[in-house]
């Protein structure tokens, strides 16, 4: 028998349209050892839901960096004030959702995904066993909740320039700081759970090969990067779930008892307290507001 998979989706949130192909998809999907099965790219949700139906076993656990589930007309839904909360003292912070926005290409995932019989995971009700579940991430709540990583002090600056830096030099102290975290990352053969950068070629070129300056190579790397993070939380999700807290978990269910939640690792003083539900463990086994004003506060972009 198969055992389940931890997928990772670095989410284009604008799909593909007729004469302008979406944005590139991270993708990546690990096994219970933190092996890197396959990594890679695609463009529109088609072609995702196409690699994901090819990867993911019975059980898997799927971790989507995009909203999945936008309920809200217009506005901002709970679990992105919840991570300003959170991990704000991170200079953590999240962009608004809602039904408003153009670009919804991650609850088009999520409803292809659920057609494919797999089913939304909310952290609040319990996954059926045996069944393929997807979740919304944010991959910066996992590099400063999972303490392997070592921020302490606030987030890795690694998506956007540093914008207090002279211009000739943001793009190489960009990729300094991508190359500290890929460093990091690949330390991680011994956690638990753990993630094995090396055990594919592609995740390995990461390693091997320093950041690119010029910002679309910049991109191609960084959504690659999102996507192990991403898995490597599915992981977290499945084999240590205590390790994670539910953000939304008390806002009001839709007509199916679905709750718009994000699941974020959390270290002992991010957690939300009192917490408002405890996260249900997972079947099977082997968002983001403002915060504390500051210049080095950076939101999870759309993408």
């Amino acid at each position: 028998m198969t055992s389940p998979r931890f997928v990772g989706v670095d989410l284009a949130w604008r799909d593909s349209s007729p004469g302008r192909p979406a944005n590139e998809t991270g993708l990546a999907v690990l096994d219970a050892d933190g092996t890197v099965l396959d990594a890679g790219w695609a463009r529109g949700v088609d072609e995702v839901v196409r690699w994901i139906d090819a990867w993911a076993t019975p059980g898997s656990s799927i971790a989507i960096d995009a909203p999945v589930l936008v309920p809200n007309a217009t506005g901002m839904r709970p679990s992105e004030r919840e991570v300003g909360r959170a991990y704000g003292r991170w200079h953590v912070a999240a962009n608004a959702s809602s039904a408003s926005l153009a670009w919804l290409g991650g609850r088009t995932l999520g409803e292809r995904l659920e057609t494919a019989g797999m089913v939304y995971d909310d952290g609040v009700a319990a996954v059926p066993p045996g069944r393929s579940s997807y979740f919304e991430c944010y991959p910066y709540t996992t590099l400063v909740g999972m303490t392997e990583l070592g921020y302490e002090i606030r987030r890795p600056r690694y998506k956007r320039p540093d914008t207090t830096l002279p211009l000739v030099e943001r793009r190489a102290a960009r990729a300094v700081v991508c190359d500290d975290l890929i460093a990091r990352l690949a330390a991680l053969d011994g956690a638990a759970p753990p993630l094995r950068l090396s055990s594919h070629p592609v995740s390995r070129l990461l390693i091997d090969e320093p950041s690119p300056l010029v910002d679309r190579a910049y991109k191609h790397r960084e959504d690659l990067l999102d996507a192990l993070v991403c898995a490597w939380t599915a992981a977290v999700r499945t084999l240590t779930p205590e390790r994670l807290q539910v953000l939304g978990a008390t806002t009001e269910p839709d007509e199916r008892g679905r709750r718009a939640t994000l699941l974020a690792p959390a270290r002992d003083s991010q957690r939300l307290a009192p917490p408002p539900r405890p996260l249900v463990a997972a079947a099977s086994a082997p968002g983001r507001d403002s915060g504390p004003s500051s210049s080095l506060q950076e939101t999870r972009p759309s993408r």
